[in-house]
């Protein structure tokens, strides 16, 4: 059986996820979170296969706390399923070590899917972030530097984009 809690902001997102899993011979929603800092008691005190979790999640601000998750809970994998966009996270959220990148666009047996793939041990990326991935690692250092955004420059650029102001950045980022 695969254990999945859900991290999500929207309690229709979760509602429907567990409805969905309700009666599944292969996945089990065992704990369902609305805040960042729920996860960490979620996945030390219950068996936790797979976290699914929205990237735009309370309390998430910074890719640096998925990187923390993985590395703290190294048997548990992480699925993102948001409405955020892949262009913009998927290269960043690969190599912070995430297994999975889902768009809540997508129709629910894709995520049970790429769930079922993730619990064997695959990692489940669209195409375009693949080839992203290897187109970078050919071109040189330098020119990589200039043609990509670091994941801090990414989360700044997503805050501008959904309007806050310097100031509300600096703080949300601890700057």
């Amino acid at each position: 059986m695969i254990n999945i809690s859900i991290a999500d902001n929207q309690p229709v997102v979760m509602q429907g996820l567990k409805c969905y899993f309700k009666n599944h011979s292969d996945i089990s929603v065992i704990d369902n979170v609305y805040h960042l800092r729920d996860i960490d008691e979620s996945l030390r005190t219950k068996r936790i296969n797979i976290l699914l979790i929205d990237i735009e999640l309370d309390g998430l601000h910074s890719i640096n706390s998925l990187k923390k998750i993985v590395l703290d809970y190294p048997n548990t994998k992480i699925l993102i399923f948001t409405c955020a966009s892949e262009k913009l996270f998927g290269v960043t959220s690969l190599k912070a070590g995430v297994a999975g990148f889902i768009s809540k666009g997508d129709p629910l047996k894709r995520v049970e899917q790429a769930l079922l793939k993730i619990a064997e041990g695959k990692t489940v990326f669209s195409e375009m972030v693949h080839k992203s991935i290897l187109s970078s690692a050919r071109v040189n250092k330098d020119e990589r530097m200039y043609r990509k955004l670091s994941s801090r420059e990414t989360e700044v650029l997503r805050y501008l984009i959904g309007g806050k102001k310097n100031n509300e950045i600096s703080e949300l980022l601890n700057l």
